[in-house]
């Protein structure tokens, strides 16, 4: 079985979107533009539209790709982004 490691929403129907996610392959989703990662039902990554938005599998996915916890819906992961950000 090929695991999902990034994907673009855009390139999905919602069928086939609904079915990764319910199956459990498809579990963070982000904003290409920002390079900003969170929860599938965080409020703000609700906004963003389908053409800037990519799906990760796992968190290690999104990190590996470059993007950062959303300060909203992933609070401690962001703060632990933020701390080793600042000491840089």
């Amino acid at each position: 079985m090929q695991q999902v490691n990034v994907i673009a929403q855009s390139s999905l129907s919602d069928r086939s979107l609904f079915r990764l996610i319910r199956s459990g392959k498809i579990k963070f989703g982000g904003n290409r533009k920002l390079k900003i990662y969170g929860n599938l039902n965080c409020k703000s990554g609700k906004r963003m539209t389908k053409q800037n938005r990519v799906l990760f599998a796992t968190e290690k996915a999104a990190i590996a790709s470059g993007y950062r916890p959303c300060g909203h819906c992933m609070r401690l992961q962001y703060a632990a982004w933020k701390a080793s950000f600042n000491k840089v």
